[in-house]
């Protein structure tokens, strides 16, 4: 987790706004979030350094705790009710934050301001993973357990993107250009004129 700040980048926005971002292994999701951390000086997180570290303090490869993951639902369960209290929280704090999973626009419902959806063709994020201890072929098989899991945990389809307010193929534009795409979002984003989210219910982890 971070506080946010740093000096390097030029483009700064004020924002108080809750956001989430997701996506698919491979769609450029923490590089986002981090970016959009830095522009507006706020905190961020994100579930796959959690489920990371998780994997370390357990002594085992990402590949070996997904498995473990297939095998039980209690640490899947573990990890979106930690990622959902965060959301209850800076929910309702009213100051910037930015959640990245892929479960945290689910998991943040009603309470996140902003639900930005990345994805990019399948051999770009393979490309894009392929320095990672992770190879493509666990990557594919991560998508389709995950997306198992949680249409068996909580009905969510994850092919439904009708719940996100942005949703951006990061292959057709640089990191950068993403990242500006949701800074002018945010910009312009005024209370005043927002007819309304799409709603979700809540999830019980």
């Amino acid at each position: 987790m971070s506080d946010g700040g740093g000096d390097d980048d030029p483009r700064r926005v004020e924002s108080n706004l809750f956001i989430t971002v997701s996506g698919p292994p491979g769609c450029g999701a923490s590089t986002v979030t981090e970016g959009l951390a830095e522009a507006l000086d706020c905190g961020f997180i994100s579930g796959g350094e959690v489920f990371r570290e998780l994997a370390e303090d357990q002594g085992m490869s990402l590949s070996q705790l997904i498995a473990q993951a297939d095998a039980s639902d209690e640490l899947d369960r573990q990890l979106d009710r930690r990622l959902q209290s965060i959301a209850e929280t800076w929910g309702a704090a009213n100051k910037g934050f930015v959640l990245e999973s892929r479960l945290a626009g689910w998991l943040a419902g009603n309470r996140a301001d902003l639900r930005v959806w990345l994805d990019a063709p399948d051999e770009v994020r393979a490309d894009r993973i392929a320095d990672r201890e992770e190879t493509e072929a666990e990557m594919r098989v991560r998508e389709v357990s995950e997306a198992g899991r949680y249409d068996s945990y909580y009905g969510i389809d994850l092919d439904d993107l009708s719940i996100y307010d942005l949703v951006i193929n990061t292959a057709r534009w640089s990191k950068e250009d993403v990242i500006g795409i949701v800074l002018d979002a945010v910009e312009r984003y005024d209370p005043e004129h927002d007819e309304g989210a799409f709603t979700t219910g809540d999830i019980e982890p």
